[in-house]
């Protein structure tokens, strides 16, 4: 396949501020063993450029089993056991931050996750507000697959899946996949010269996926299909998806003045109208926080966050991270519902007195809000 012209034609991309990069092995890896910062740079001067222009960027990389390899100086063997995978992996995570941290000039931290940490919805909110504090703090976040202690998650293509999730957790407005391929073909060019590209998709059929070929390198766990999984994630959230060739340093150069070669896969409903949506859907536990009627207007109608100065008590046994229903004290009406950021023993606690006396009264503090308002919807 010819690389002289980009295959896929311009396309302008959106207004974003908040984005999640999402870098595949094989943009990492040496042509030998280990990891090579030939496609890395171009993509970190992308991130810098938009932080510099005051966007945030989170970055899911792959590439931990493959730098583990590069300290070993072999490759495993066919049908290599799980445990020397993980092991891989331990001994690449050090190398592969490294390699991440020398192309900028702000901190970069290292985050490690499973699928659990996300499905869990304690673990799901621990992990947001870690997140948030590091963009706060202005440093990169460099999320990767705990490959080390996971057990099923270490299969194809799971940091695709991984930054789709992880999109949705920082609530990003995109999310760019770098891959090998100038972005998706009506079948797989390296096996079909008629192949056409696939500019725009409206929304996922199963002709897509049908279209979708297997793992397109050796270094690499993914295919096409899952990068079509991840976009049909981030679509469910609202996030737009956008594939893209990262070793092409003129299409990460377009990228950085609006323009997209490749992909774009667009989101079936806006980004809040699929939050709110998943609000509305998730099933309750038992439990309920009173609140008074101050709270509720200001829940109700400036759409506010619930601060413990309104709330009078709370019902049930819930903890942190759980689904629970707002009531107005005074008639019992469910106002809202929405996640909670406490346990129901420590509302009682908090009930009543402001936000700052918090961490004095429990001994830590997750925020200043019972519920925030990006966790709460009005019914």
């Amino acid at each position: 396949m010819s690389h002289a012209l980009p295959a896929f034609a311009a396309q302008d991309l959106p207004t974003w501020k908040r984005a999640v990069l999402k870098v595949g092995s094989s943009l990492l890896a040496g042509e030998g063993e280990g990891l090579s910062p030939k496609h890395a740079l171009n993509l970190a001067q992308f991130v810098s450029a938009q932080i510099a222009a005051g966007r945030e960027v989170v970055i899911v990389s792959s590439g931990a089993v493959a730098a583990g390899r590069g300290i070993l100086h072999r490759q495993p063997a066919a049908g290599v056991a799980m445990a020397e995978r993980q092991a891989l992996a331990a001994l690449g995570q050090a190398p592969l931050i490294a390699l991440w941290q020398r192309f900028f000039d702000r901190p970069v931290a290292q985050v490690l996750l499973t699928h659990d940490d996300l499905r869990n919805r304690r673990r799901y909110l621990n992990a947001r507000a870690t997140l948030q504090a590091l963009l706060n703090l202005n440093a990169v976040p460099v999320i990767n697959e705990n490959d080390t202690v996971s057990v099923d998650e270490l299969k194809l293509g799971d940091n695709d899946n991984l930054a789709a999730v992880v999109a949705a957790l920082v609530d990003a407005d995109a999310l760019f996949i770098a891959t090998d391929i100038d972005g998706f073909y009506s079948a797989n060019p390296r096996r079909h010269a008629d192949a056409q590209p696939i500019l725009d998709v409206e929304a996922l059929t199963p002709e897509f996926y049908a279209m979708a070929g297997e793992a397109g390198s050796g270094v690499g766990t993914g295919g096409m299909r899952t990068k079509l999984e991840a976009a049909a994630k981030a679509a469910a959230a609202g996030i737009e998806t956008f594939l893209f060739n990262g070793s092409r340093a003129d299409t990460v150069a377009a990228l950085g003045r609006g323009q997209l070669h490749g992909t774009r896969f667009r989101p079936a409903q806006n980004r809040m109208a699929a939050r709110k949506y998943w609000l509305r859907n998730v099933p309750l536990e038992a439990g309920a926080i009173l609140i008074d009627a101050g709270a509720a207007g200001a829940v109700r109608e400036r759409g506010a966050s619930l601060l413990p100065g309104g709330v009078l008590s709370a019902e049930g046994d819930f903890r942190r991270g759980d689904m629970i229903e707002i009531r107005q004290a005074s008639d019992g009406n469910t106002i809202a519902r929405g996640v909670s950021q406490y346990s129901a023993a420590d509302v009682r606690r908090l009930a009543r007195r402001h936000s700052r006396d918090i961490e004095g009264i429990l001994g830590y503090s997750y925020g200043e809000n019972i519920i925030h308002r990006d966790d709460l919807v009005v019914i």
